[in-house]
């Protein structure tokens, strides 16, 4: 096999295994009322606390205006509450509502287990592998 055959190979297989973990995702978010986007919001919000629109739309890859978009959703449906910063009033810290929190509380351990399911038949080695080698692509 050539290195082009194997590079489209590869590049298939990473798009099949992609779309069904994404497709698990949704199916994860969907269970609590959310979309995939506003649950990725929630997680960063979960793990790293409070932070700037700036952060959020780093951590979960998408452009800032839908990240705006996101938020506006995720407050009405009382799951975010928006703060200016102290520092700098044009800075918008988002923070988790305690109903937010409970959300993601309930929902993030199950959708790790999840995950953790998806990737049962790799050994940690062959993971770290996996991320190693992800991390090359350009």
């Amino acid at each position: 096999m050539s290195h082009k055959e194997a590079a489209l190979k590869s590049f298939i297989g990473i798009r099949r295994t992609s779309d069904r973990l994404l497709k698990l995702a949704k199916n994860d978010a969907k269970q609590y009322g959310l979309n995939i986007n506003e649950f990725a919001v929630l997680e960063v919000l979960y793990h790293k606390g409070p932070s700037t629109v700036q952060l959020i739309t780093e951590k979960i890859l998408i452009a800032n205006s839908s990240t705006t978009y996101i938020i506006d959703q995720l407050c009405l449906k009382d799951l975010v509450y928006r703060e200016s910063s102290c520092q700098d009033r044009r800075v918008c810290i988002v923070h988790l509502t305690e109903k937010g929190r409970e959300l993601i509380a309930k929902s993030f351990p199950c959708h790790a287990d999840r995950i953790e399911e998806a990737f049962e038949d790799l050994e940690e080695s062959e993971m770290k592998t996996l991320i190693s080698l992800l991390k090359r692509i350009k």
